[in-house]
């Protein structure tokens, strides 16, 4: 059974950067769309970036766009999440997830994410 393992989170200064790695088991990642999500407390889950099973396109959520940075690792079966100029907003738990629809487009929607990491916590502030 896919299983997916979410690190690298923590506490950073604002402006600081961190790099979040998802890894997955029991199944090859590479064509398959993966997502980074978020969820703030008492807010509700969003997505905040993903990479696409078909030729490997990405998609950011406005408020990350140009600070953070999907990839693969597909030797490592690992999604990575690089974020910079981190800024307190970003605090939250954060999420990977992968769409089992193959060799697809990928989208900002959690509804089309199929198997879910436990998170990882990134805490923002001086």
């Amino acid at each position: 059974q896919l299983q997916l393992v979410e690190s690298g989170g923590g506490l950073v200064q604002p402006g600081g950067s961190l790099r979040l790695a998802c890894v997955g088991s029991g199944a090859t990642l590479d064509s398959y769309g993966i997502g980074w999500f978020r969820q703030a407390p008492g807010k509700e889950r969003e997505a905040i970036s993903c990479i696409s099973g078909s030729d490997d396109m990405t998609f950011y959520e406005n408020s990350v766009k140009g600070r953070f940075t999907i990839s693969r690792d597909n030797p490592r079966n690992t999604i990575y999440l690089q974020m910079n100029k981190l800024k307190p907003e970003d605090t939250a738990v954060y999420y990977c997830a992968v769409d089992m629809r193959l060799y697809r487009l990928c989208v900002l929607d959690t509804l089309k994410y199929d198997y879910w990491g436990q998170g990882t916590q990134v805490t923002v502030s001086s």
